[in-house]
């Protein structure tokens, strides 16, 4: 048996968008144990964890040693995915190493980190493409997989790259929040005749499952994930397809896109990460933060440009994956049928979008 087989995992981000189905699917058949790092143990997403199975609670912050190393005690594994809109770039590369380092130190078998990709890089370190909450990720990535060929004897690990989730697509709050115009669904960014690598929340949990279910190929590893890269004039079209309701991408400008009433846009002059300070130098504001995400979503079209995705391999690691923007609708329509919380078409109504992202339920509050 492999030494990277693990059995209790410490989890960072459990309380995310990202984290919830994570967890879901690693305690779903008894199989992993997941002690989960919260701010707060008395809020909805933490008490929703509390009543699985197989979960447990921490509560504290990342950004104190002896709380970590109350987390990774009695853990051999880990799955750390700190939230870069909370910390802002600079504190989330320090306390990424910290997070490794205090792995390393407390005897974890191995550890998966939560990732972006590092699209500066990636474009040739291209300003109009820096993107901080990306690049903070990515370049931590690859210092973890180099650490990794000298420590790899004590802990393996694994990079777990996804993107934009495709619920952001419906919900409030993002980047690519809908608008209902004149009775047509509308999605008014700056895209251009790019495409975006949305990715699955319900994927997610498979993945990681499958990181941790397979330790030595998934060793020294970056995983980088997408139902596919979705273009949007694809992804209204498919929205009519099942729904049968009027739906449409409109190109804007960044001028138009700023300028506009959508929640990112009204706070462009603040920090990107909420616990970050605007007089530090290092810090982005929102407004250049995203400017440079929708850059290179636009620059990334058909899986030729800045972002680029191995769909082959991906169909490999999960032969059911989501592929399509129509496959993922369609199962949304189903799944908020069956729930209770309406069809696609009600839930997009200004009066009924609600939030995916931890930020925005929270209110960008909270402490680092």
């Amino acid at each position: 048996m492999s030494s990277y087989k693990t059995s209790k995992i410490f989890v960072i981000g459990g309380t995310g968008a990202q984290g919830l189905p994570v967890i879901r699917g690693l305690v779903s058949d008894g199989k992993y144990h997941c002690k989960v790092l919260t701010r707060d143990a008395n809020s909805y997403r933490a008490k929703q964890l509390a009543e699985l199975p197989n979960v447990s609670l921490l509560e504290g912050t990342l950004a104190d040693e002896e709380i970590l190393r109350a987390g990774y005690s009695g853990c051999d594994g880990a799955f750390v995915n700190i939230d870069g809109f909370n910390t802002g770039e600079k504190a989330e590369i320090y306390w990424t190493i910290r997070a490794y380092e205090l792995a390393l130190e407390c005897g974890i078998k191995f550890f998966v980190h939560g990732n972006l990709d590092f699209v500066y890089k990636k474009s040739g370190y291209d300003p109009k493409f820096r993107t901080g909450h990306y690049d903070g990720k990515g370049r931590m990535a690859e210092w973890i997989l180099q650490q990794t060929k000298d420590n790899g004897h004590k802990m393996g690990a694994a990079i777990f790259t996804t993107g934009p989730y495709i619920e952001m697509s419906i919900a409030v709050g993002t980047p690519m929040t809908p608008r209902v115009e004149d009775g047509v669904v509308t999605w008014r960014v700056p895209l251009g005749q790019g495409s975006v690598v949305h990715v699955s929340l319900e994927d997610c949990a498979g993945y990681v499952r499958w990181l941790f279910d397979n330790p030595e190929r998934a060793n020294g590893m970056d995983l980088e994930v997408a139902i596919d890269h979705i273009d949007y004039s694809d992804l209204a079209k498919a929205f009519e397809k099942v729904t049968g309701h009027p739906a449409r991408y409109i190109d804007t400008s960044l001028d138009e896109y700023w300028a506009s009433d959508l929640s990112i846009a009204k706070i462009g002059d603040t920090p990107a990460g909420y616990n970050a300070d605007l007089n530090d130098k290092s810090t982005m504001t929102v407004r250049q933060n995203f400017t440079g995400f929708w850059n290179l979503w636009k620059y990334s079209g058909q899986n030729k440009g800045v972002v680029r995705r191995d769909y082959a391999l991906l169909d490999e690691i999960l032969p059911h994956r989501i592929k399509s923007a129509e496959e993922w609708l369609r199962k949304e329509e189903e799944r908020g049928r069956k729930e209770g919380l309406g069809g696609l078409w009600d839930r997009v109504q200004p009066a009924n979008l609600r939030p995916i992202l931890k930020i925005a339920e929270d209110g960008r509050s909270g402490k680092l």
